[in-house]
């Protein structure tokens, strides 16, 4: 199978004010950008509309903001991996279906820092996965407003940092990961400097004369915890505070200083443990690297007084993990007038299970619980080798109408997909009745339940 020696990864935080999506995001995805291939969006969202009718809403149906993108993405071959909603704070991984069987061990996880800990209108929400075997995390955090608060949203982040105890015995907390990227809506101010200088030097373009008084800067070279954190240069204006729908900052009455609130950062834990000495050439090749492609801000957006900043990254790997856990293929011609077969083969001690499922997905499917039917791979198996299982699906379950569809392999141990195959065609019956057609959505069967997203208050 052919890996990619460098996955694009692009990433987006914006606090969005309570507000709800804008018309396009084609300039916010970089959608339109001529060469640019993303395997991975990874988007935080900040003030997401957590008022309590909203919120219960979002407990029963995915949020707004999550169908959204959904529905921008989905149609270009992304999947909604995970997701993790904390009042306001939102995070999802999108992610294209080829590289879907190479994620594992998946994990959400969240820290409350509002209210002395008991309240979720700031912290902390994570989702930590194995990307080709290399353990990958991301943070989006809200901290606390205002300038004369810096210490306190260093303490909140390093709180963060240790409540975060993650599953699995390699990387138990955030900092053990392989890479890990921190953004949000980290609110450091502009130290020091008075409204004129700022403004003057922002409609110069001269931002480096603020970058030294820049509170998380200086943060850095002073804080022990946040010295490996990378960051690439602030060469876009600060992205708060400004009028809505405008380019123009705060006018109101509390005419708020900018800011470059809005950031991203990144850590590669092999960088930070190991340091050779002067004239000392590496033992031996660096198994994954960062390289930031584009960091900047998108001035357009004006649904919410910060604009977005998104990040581009080429994750450059060497893989551990090159063969998926199970191959799944469509054997012969399907359609609904007959029922179908599915042949799998599975890596050896594979931690087979009977709550494992096999789903019909459409190619445009927006997250692993948006399949069109589903077997149970020990219910329905008619026949097994040492190297093929076949798998039967009722004719029944077809969709009568056809079109391009893909199987995907959900493992009960992983909790994730472990395999996908390639796109196929299911042919259209010569008769569709509207009994047929209504039968393509089959609301009425038991859903196995899949925990790929998370909500907490």
């Amino acid at each position: 199978m052919w890996l990619p020696p460098c996955a694009l990864l692009h990433i987006v935080t914006w606090n969005v004010g309570t507000a709800s999506p804008p018309p396009d995001v084609t300039d916010l995805l970089q959608l339109g950008s001529q060469g640019l291939d993303v395997d991975m969006y990874v988007i935080g969202l900040q003030e997401v509309n957590s008022k309590i009718v909203n919120f219960l809403s979002d407990l029963a149906f995915d949020d707004p903001w999550s169908t959204f993108f959904m529905d921008v993405l989905s149609p270009l071959g992304y999947i909604k991996l995970s997701s993790i909603r904390m009042q306001g704070l939102l995070l999802m991984v999108f992610v294209k279906h080829a590289h879907v069987p190479f994620i594992r061990d998946i994990h959400t996880h969240y820290t409350r820092t509002g209210l002395y800990g008991y309240w979720g209108n700031k912290g902390g929400v994570t989702i930590r996965l194995s990307l080709y075997g290399h353990m990958i995390c991301f943070i989006n955090c809200h901290l606390p407003a205002h300038i004369e608060n810096t210490d306190q949203r260093l303490d909140n982040f390093e709180k963060i940092l240790e409540m975060q105890q993650l599953e699995g015995e390699n990387v138990p907390g955030v900092l053990d990961h392989d890479i890990l990227f921190w953004f949000g809506d980290l609110n450091f101010r502009i130290a020091d400097h008075g409204m004129h200088f700022v403004r003057e030097s922002i409609n110069k373009c001269r931002y480096n004369l603020l970058w030294e008084k820049d509170q998380l800067n200086m943060a850095k070279k002073k804080e022990s915890f946040l010295k490996e954190f990378m960051e690439g240069p602030l060469q876009f204006k600060p992205t708060y505070k400004f009028d809505l729908y405008t380019d123009v900052y705060d006018t109101s009455g509390k005419k708020r200083k900018p800011a470059w609130t809005d950031r991203i950062l990144w850590r590669v834990k092999n960088l930070c443990s190991y340091v050779l000495k002067e004239g000392e050439l590496p033992q031996k090749e660096q198994a994954v690297s960062v390289t930031l492609k584009n960091y900047i801000s998108h001035m357009s957006y004006g649904i919410s007084d910060h604009k977005p900043v998104t990040g581009t990254f080429g994750l450059e790997m060497k893989p551990f993990v090159s063969v998926p856990l199970v191959s799944v293929n469509a054997e012969g011609e399907w359609n609904a007038e007959r029922d179908v077969l599915i042949s799998y083969s599975t890596v050896p001690k594979f931690p087979s299970s009977t709550w494992d499922w096999i789903g019909l997905y459409k190619v445009t499917f927006k997250h692993v619980n948006d399949y069109v039917t589903y077997a149970w791979v020990k219910d329905d198996e008619i026949s097994f080798t040492e190297d093929t299982n076949l798998v039967y699906m009722s004719a029944d379950e077809i969709p009568h109408a056809g079109g391009e569809f893909l199987l995907c392999f959900y493992s009960h141990s992983f909790q994730s997909i472990v395999g996908i195959s390639q796109p196929f065609q299911i042919q259209p019956t010569k008769t569709s009745t509207e009994k047929d057609l209504a039968q393509e959505d089959i609301s009425g069967m038991e859903r196995p339940y899949n925990p790929e997203s998370h909500i907490e208050f």
